[in-house]
């Protein structure tokens, strides 16, 4: 550092940013998974695109996978054969692709509901958690693109119900259709526009979102958890040079050997086992990545609703769970902190201190609720395989999973608003009490009693006094009176 900052002004111009503090918590290094990951599919993606041809023409196998000798397909899946067939690594390389991909989606959901639960989207942050959902929005539509592109039969059975999606919007649906496929349904320009948007147009609204993201990470401040010596007014933590860095650079090493460990022994979206896809053939058992299950799911609970208005049918079945629902679940994820804020009061002043889930009843049972709307829905995007795997009916498991969809999310509702309630019960009487030694003594009226001690171990944002019994719905834990925090960070 010294012989750097003697010819550039490194310190003088870093140290600044180098001392930097991050608090320290497992829950923080989530939106690092998906950021290493990004690297991981920025540079496997890269390499991809040298062998990959993203054509609709016609072609006829010849490489060394025997059984498809002879059979035409798309020049796109005959490039994908070859890369993963005749190229050295290609096979590796492209599951770590997909895998990365994966991992990468996963990682901005799990981020995105840590902040969810924790507060960490208020007042100065409400613009990163608009960014965040933006990104989540991206990672799922380039997803979608890179699935597409292989032209198999999977992913042209994907594309044909996408094209069904297109049709059910009203009075525009036909002209969506023939804008995105250039024509009837293939067509043979569809490929080559997914691959403009996947390796170009997307990542690169991806790259310039994760680093706004990342500026104003650094110009706000971390969140942290509650604690001695913690308050809205500072940050205590790993400086970012060199322990933050260190870790940092460990857990990207992480990433990067999970990611190959799973490209190598896991095998995923093996494309020669469905074949090219043909319009004229369908596939059973077919599901698309788990990211967009919730769709699928949708597609299958939705009775088949159609009205005609005016010479055109409006398809329900469609329209609602493919259209109407998404729109309506990201419109209430942008739009979550503003409201709570607004109900709550809490926007006149900045947070910088995350909430446990247990303090928020209201808030976290709202999440759990939609996390329980989801998973009904993914489960009923495989109700097929489930059907056949346990041996029972199609139809009745249907409605059981209609039902589960309007009934399961209220009731996760009261039942983990009632459970935060208790939790924080009895942390307010392990505080007043103490933890119990173990030790049972006789009183003076000759009858028992455990013996306590005090408190001397708290979980990291546990309070150290006692808290207020929540009076408002959303149980907003004892604070002390807030104090202005600095604009200079």
């Amino acid at each position: 550092m010294d012989a750097a900052d003697g010819r550039l002004p490194v310190w003088d111009g870093g140290g600044q940013l180098l001392r930097k503090a991050f608090p320290e918590h497992w829950s923080f290094l989530l939106g690092e998974i998906a950021l290493y990951s990004l690297i991981v599919l920025v540079v496997t993606g890269v390499w991809l695109t040298f062998f990959f041809q993203p054509g609709m023409g016609e072609a006829v196998y010849q490489g060394r996978y025997v059984p498809m000798h002879g059979v035409r397909m798309t020049q796109a899946f005959d490039s994908t054969l070859h890369i993963s067939f005749d190229v050295r690594g290609g096979l590796l390389i492209r599951q770590m692709h997909h895998w990365a991909a994966l991992v990468f989606v996963a990682a901005i959901g799990v981020h995105l509901l840590r902040i969810f639960f924790t507060g960490a989207f208020r007042r100065p942050r409400e613009m990163n958690w608009v960014i965040g959902v933006t990104l989540l929005v991206l990672a799922l539509a380039e997803g979608f693109a890179g699935y597409s592109l292989p032209g198999d039969l999977l992913s042209g059975t994907g594309l044909r119900i996408a094209q069904g999606i297109m049709l059910s919007l009203p009075v525009v649906g036909t002209y969506v259709s023939m804008f995105a496929f250039g024509s009837e349904y293939p067509g043979v320009d569809l490929i080559p526009r997914l691959y403009g948007l996947h390796i170009l147009l997307l990542p690169g609204v991806l790259l310039a979102l994760v680093t706004v993201h990342l500026m104003l990470v650094f110009y706000l401040k971390h969140t942290q958890w509650r604690g001695p010596s913690r308050t809205n007014r500072n940050a205590v933590g790993k400086p970012l040079f060199p322990q933050f860095m260190a870790a940092s650079m460990g857990l990207s090493f992480m990433v990067f050997g999970v990611t190959a460990l799973l490209g190598g022994v896991a095998q995923i979206n093996p494309v020669w086992v469905y074949g090219p896809y043909r319009p004229d053939v369908a596939t059973t058992g077919s599901q698309p990545d788990w990211y967009v299950g919730f769709l699928e799911g949708g597609l299958r609970l939705v009775p088949d609703w159609e009205t005609n208005i005016a010479g055109h049918t409006i398809m329900w079945n469609v329209l609602l769970p493919a259209v109407v629902l998404p729109a309506l679940l990201f419109l209430v994820l942008y739009a979550y902190p503003f409201v709570e804020q607004r109900l709550t009061a809490e926007g006149r002043e900045e947070q910088h201190l995350c909430d446990r889930p247990r303090e928020r009843p209201v808030r976290t049972g709202l999440g759990v609720a939609g996390i329980t709307f989801y998973g009904v829905l993914l489960l009923a995007g495989g109700n097929d395989i489930v059907a056949e795997t346990f041996r029972i009916s199609l139809n009745a498991l249907t409605w059981i999973l209609r039902i589960s969809l309007v009934v399961a999310p209220v009731v996760a509702f009261l039942l983990t608003r009632r459970l935060c309630h208790a939790l924080l019960e009895a942390e307010r009487q392990r505080l007043a009490e103490g933890e119990e030694t173990g030790e049972v003594r006789q009183t003076l009226e000759g009858g028992y009693e455990s013996d306590h001690r005090p408190l001397t171990r708290f979980r990291p944002g546990a309070p150290r006094r006692l808290v207020s019994r929540p009076e408002s719905r959303t149980g907003k834990p004892d604070r002390e009176p807030p104090a202005p925090a600095p604009r200079h960070r």
